[in-house]
């Protein structure tokens, strides 16, 4: 009974773990984090953003800021009136937390020099494919999708650990 429990309990924080793994953590930038001349443009145009996936913006914060801003003061450059101040301490996360376009600039001038980011967020994909009836629609069925964190190497790493962490408790008895 005891060790049903230490099981079931294994598998709940299994699942949370999982979780965890789908979510993504997008370093705005790649490798060149958020500064001048670095084209978000085509960083942006490289991924796709997810609501409940985080935005990490890694920067000079002597030098930059991270405003979250609406349309028409992205495309100006306008940094009165921002919705959210992201910038803390140069190291700053942002959650995106509903499917809509998303538009942040630096304040000071450089988003003239590029510094300035736009993204569409879409709701996450299934988990699994909509069950679908033996119609016509299953000749034009395409493979399932899989989040965009949650990729076969983590389930290699993952599943090991897991069986050996689920099943610890059963060898042992």
């Amino acid at each position: 009974m005891v060790s049903e429990l230490l099981i079931m309990i294994r598998v709940i924080m299994l699942l949370g773990l999982i979780n965890c793994a789908a979510s993504g953590l997008d370093k705005v930038g790649g490798k060149y984090g958020w500064d001048q001349n670095v084209n978000y443009t085509d960083w942006a145009a490289h991924s796709h953003f997810y609501v409940g996936d985080w935005l990490y913006f890694v920067f000079d914060k002597h030098y930059y800021s991270v405003l979250e801003v609406n349309q028409a003061n992205y495309e100006q450059c306008i940094d009165r009136d921002f919705i959210t101040n992201i910038t803390r301490g140069g190291r700053d996360v942002f959650q995106l937390t509903e499917a809509r376009p998303y538009y942040f600039i630096s304040s000071g001038g450089y988003c003239f020099h590029g510094m300035k980011l736009a993204i569409n967020v879409e709701e996450p994909l299934p988990a699994s494919p909509p069950p679908s009836s033996f119609s016509s629609a299953k000749t034009n069925a395409s493979p399932p999708q899989i989040r965009k964190h949650f990729t076969a190497p983590v389930l290699f790493v993952i599943s090991p650990l897991v069986w050996t962490f689920l099943f610890a408790q059963v060898r042992s008895s």
